[in-house]
């Protein structure tokens, strides 16, 4: 399969996109088009387990991997991860479902993908003939950089660079990337936010005297994130599993509509939902879920996208973001993938922080999606309430989710020509990322440190702590650097050199 960029300028393999990270016009690479699932195809994936059913989709798109090869990676990938299932779909009540996607080595749903991306990045650089060793730069607000640097540590002929605002992630966070082993890793803080962070990976990946200098020392850059098509893809496997879990199960007849409620910030982990709806998944509605920083739910409501406005740190930090970078793709699509349109709204975005959609777009935008958000405070108090009703501990990113996905379904009972659907809330993250926050919305109690809230949070809840935040707690530090974001390069060439 082809891959386009969103800008028009590029059109290239699928194992060139996942190599390359990003068009060469600045645009996100997007598939020309999107492989169609059948029903008969649907049946037959009932009996595969997570591994296989990844497989049997990701090599709809990168059909020029081996499929044997691509499913014992798949298999080796998610070895990693506690238990028999990755991804473990866990019924609550009234047809909610919460689909469970922290069980991996860092303990958030990044794993999911990046568990898989070294795969699809050897093998795509020698599908596509590359021989340069691979510099990989990831801008990260707690979850990505943690799993790129666990993915990566010790990958022969790829560096890993991690970039992090310096009080944009929890303190857990902080030690998961700072204590990283591994020689060819390291970790950069940041003054300023993700933003920052963001948009500095993507002036050095844009920049020709940057892309210059790194090949004079022998480098290619490619990325972690997901504007990387080989980070987004894997993450379209668990809404098909988790609907096909709800099959088997007995919960649902096949055909059935499910809704999926996302906590979002970069835009990647809900639109993977759209992607597998637009694959034939029979996906209802998706809930985009937002914290304070609710530019989102504000776009979805009056069809501009506004960056220039206050800013806030919360308790959620991985959602601590203003510009969704993987919305670009959902606007090429439901734009009618007019891509030099696409190209002038990023440049708006770029040069004056906003854009504009049309009536027609923001209709499309309203049939497939819902939006909300929810205050540090609403938060808090559905962690609380979900405790006290089902003894189920949740982290503040799915916190969220689950106050917008309540706020939805009560939406539902004043609209009587909309349709009631089981619902399924993503839960990205363990509560032990984020012990002192958690804690304090199941208590009240205020907690300085992180093992501390760990440790009481178990004795409360009974929850297993993982074994990587066990782990953490007895490793050095190894990376204290913190630069302004125009010296973020200037890392770089030192790390290389």
């Amino acid at each position: 399969m082809e891959f386009i960029s969103t800008r028009g300028g590029q059109s290239v393999t699928g194992a060139q996109a996942v190599v390359q990270g990003i068009a060469s016009d600045g645009g996100l690479f997007v598939p020309r088009e999107f492989p169609r699932i059948t029903s008969e195809e649907l049946e037959e994936m009932l009996s595969f387990d997570y591994p296989e059913r990844a497989a049997f989709l990701l090599h709809r798109y990168f059909d020029e991997y081996d499929k044997d090869e691509l499913l014992e990676a798949l298999r080796k990938a998610y070895k990693k991860f506690e238990g028999e299932d990755p991804a473990p779909l866990v019924r609550m009540d009234n047809g909610m479902y919460m689909l469970e996607l922290y069980h991996g080595p860092t303990c958030a749903f990044k794993d999911m993908a990046l568990t898989v991306l070294p795969y699809l990045l050897k093998k795509g650089c020698e599908l596509a003939g590359i021989r340069e060793n691979l510099l990989l730069l990831v801008a990260t607000s707690g979850d990505t950089g943690k799993a790129a640097l666990e993915g990566f540590a010790g990958a022969e002929g790829i560096k890993v660079a991690v970039f992090y605002p310096e009080e944009g992630v929890s303190k857990m966070q902080k030690l998961q990337m700072c204590t990283q082993d591994g020689d060819n890793v390291t970790v950069v803080a940041v003054r300023g936010n993700f933003d920052d962070c963001q948009t500095g990976v993507k002036k050095i990946f844009t920049s020709a005297e940057c892309a210059a200098k790194l090949r004079e020392e022998g480098y290619l850059l490619t990325s972690a994130n997901s504007i990387n098509i080989g980070r987004l893809l894997p993450q379209v496997a668990y809404y098909f599993s988790a609907y096909l879990d709800l099959v088997s199960s007995g919960q649902i007849s096949m055909g059935k509509k499910v809704d999926f409620a996302v906590p979002t910030g970069n835009f990647g982990n809900i639109l993977a939902g759209y992607y597998a709806k637009r694959m034939g998944l029979p996906v209802g509605k998706l809930i985009c879920a937002s914290n304070k920083n609710n530019v989102l739910t504000e776009f979805w409501r009056r069809g501009t996208y506004e960056t220039r406005r206050p800013f806030y740190r919360t308790m959620s930090p991985s959602m601590d973001i203003l510009v969704s970078s993987n919305l670009e793709r959902l606007i090429f699509e439901l734009s009618g993938r007019d891509a030099p349109r696409t190209a002038e709204r990023m440049t708006s975005l770029s040069s004056t922080g906003r854009y504009s959609v049309g009536t027609d777009e923001l209709k499309k935008f309203k049939e497939e999606f819902y939006a909300g958000f929810a205050s540090e405070d609403d938060t808090v108090e559905c962690i609380y309430d979900f405790f006290e009703e089902y003894g189920y501990p949740m982290d503040t990113h799915t916190g969220v989710a689950m106050k917008v996905a309540q706020d939805y379904e009560e939406s539902l009972k004043d609209d009587t020509m909309s349709e009631s659907n089981p619902l399924v809330v993503i839960s990205t993250a363990s509560p032990y990322k984020f012990p002192q926050d958690v804690l304090y919305a199941l208590t009240g109690n205020d907690v300085k440190d992180s093992f501390k809230g760990v440790k009481r949070i178990h004795l409360l809840t009974a929850m297993k702590v993982p074994e990587p935040i066990k782990a953490v707690r007895y490793k050095a530090i190894r990376f204290k650097t913190t630069v302004s974001p125009e010296k973020m390069f200037d890392e770089v060439m030192k790390f290389i050199g």
